[in-house]
């Protein structure tokens, strides 16, 4: 018996399953594999009614659907957009929504659309990460913050929203590991410290790039000094190889650091 939009297939073991794709303006839509010939086509009758049914809306997926989730979003998208994603993406005028789930919805510029439509934003350990070039990068990244970055501390959500990843909704707060804004005798500097094991204040500066590069100088005596923790330099973006060796040569780090043995 053949029903519309499906396809047999058949394993490297001979094992046979079912296809189901659907066409609509003109390109082709796979749905997906299913062990039965009626799960196929229950997922081709679904497409076709998504597709042609505008009353129908992301919000009223549910878990009984033959569908996926994420192909109810990129089959709702198409349909009202007339744009094909390969991830759930719905668009609007000037941000989109990514849906990682039912419940669970990022929102971001639609300046960001190319890039997030061709990468899956997972979550894993509470952090949220693309695969890209075969490595997995944090998208906390993209705004210039490191990857273990404390939320209220190195960086906030204004609109209080942390799904909201739109560039005018995040303040950094601290850029560079090991640094801090705090305010001595009335006038704001910028502390590096440093956890040897223990917190040893590095210093105060006057710039915020200052206190990166000196974290970095402690790193390089430390590891001189005999310790081995596996420390993160700081990455200190538009500043060339001389003027970077500049700054670093002339700024004062602790005695504390300096003289820091293992015992």
């Amino acid at each position: 018996m053949c029903m519309k939009g499906v396809f047999t297939a058949q394993k490297k073991d001979g094992t046979v399953y079912y296809r189901s794709s659907i066409t609509y303006k003109r390109k082709h839509i796979s749905l997906g594999s299913f062990d039965t010939m009626c799960q196929a086509n229950a997922a081709y009758l679904e497409a076709d009614r998504l597709l042609n049914q505008e009353r129908l809306s992301i919000n009223q997926y549910n878990d009984n659907s033959p569908l996926s989730f994420e192909k109810w979003v990129i089959l709702i998208n198409f349909r009202d957009n007339g744009i094909y994603f390969g991830t759930p993406i719905y668009a609007r005028t000037k941000f989109f929504y990514y849906y990682l789930s039912p419940t669970y919805v990022l929102k971001f510029d639609i300046d960001d659309l190319f890039y997030y439509s061709s990468r899956k934003i997972m979550k894993r350990n509470g952090h949220l990460f693309v695969a890209d070039y075969g490595m997995q990068v944090n998208i906390l990244n993209r705004y210039g913050i490191r990857n273990f970055a404390v939320p209220g501390k190195d960086y906030i959500f204004l609109n209080d929203d942390d799904t909201d990843f739109r560039h005018e909704n995040i303040q950094i707060i601290n850029r560079y590991q090991g640094v801090s804004e705090v305010t001595l005798r009335g006038k704001k500097k910028y502390r590096a410290r440093i956890n040897v094991p223990g917190y040893f204040v590095i210093g105060h500066y006057h710039s915020e790039i200052e206190a990166a590069i000196a974290y970095n100088k402690a790193i390089d005596i430390l590891k001189k000094n005999g310790i081995r923790k596996n420390y993160t330099p700081n990455y200190i973006e538009g500043l060339s190889p001389s003027i970077y060796a500049d700054i670093y040569s002339h700024l004062k780090v602790s005695e504390k650091i300096i003289n820091y043995h293992l015992e």
